[in-house]
């Protein structure tokens, strides 16, 4: 049972980030361990090719932040663009609404998600960014739009 346990907070640990860090900049400065900063980072949409979208975020520091047991603000903006030719009936296929980056914000219960949604009318795909945590999450969030297939 021990063993289990262990394997799985391991697990939990080691999950690789989905996205790539463009840079930080420090906002709150601590005396011992990492100053709080603001990250942002920026990731492809892996479902539509020709999409990138940046993320900024606030991430604590101090001993806790250190050692990955802080528990990150809730506040994230995004901003999502066409970086590349973007095939419009990809979009048409694709199911709405779709988690496309997922990034934990504590130790296991929070996490800052970025979520698709296609608007067929408008022909534009919406990214929201939210906390969320298994009790109760955090209603700030933040969106962008992509419109595709303008003629």
């Amino acid at each position: 049972m021990f063993r289990a346990i262990l394997s799985l907070l391991a697990l939990l640990l080691a999950l690789p980030a989905a996205a790539e860090e463009i840079g930080s900049v420090g906002y709150r400065f601590k005396w011992l361990g990492p100053n709080d900063k603001i990250v942002v980072e920026a990731f492809d949409d892996p479902d539509i090719a020709g999409i990138t979208c940046y993320i900024s975020r606030a991430r604590t520091g101090g001993i806790k932040g250190a050692f990955g047991l802080a528990e990150d603000p809730p506040y994230a903006s995004i901003s999502c663009h066409q970086v590349g030719p973007v095939d419009g009936t990809q979009a048409e296929k694709l199911k709405s609404p779709h988690e496309v980056f997922s990034e934990r914000a504590s130790l296991i219960f929070k996490t800052t998600q970025v979520v698709r949604f296609y608007d067929p009318k408008r022909r534009a795909l919406v990214y929201l960014t939210y906390t969320d945590r298994v009790i109760e999450g955090s209603p700030q969030n933040s969106i962008s739009v992509v419109p595709i297939g303008l003629k």
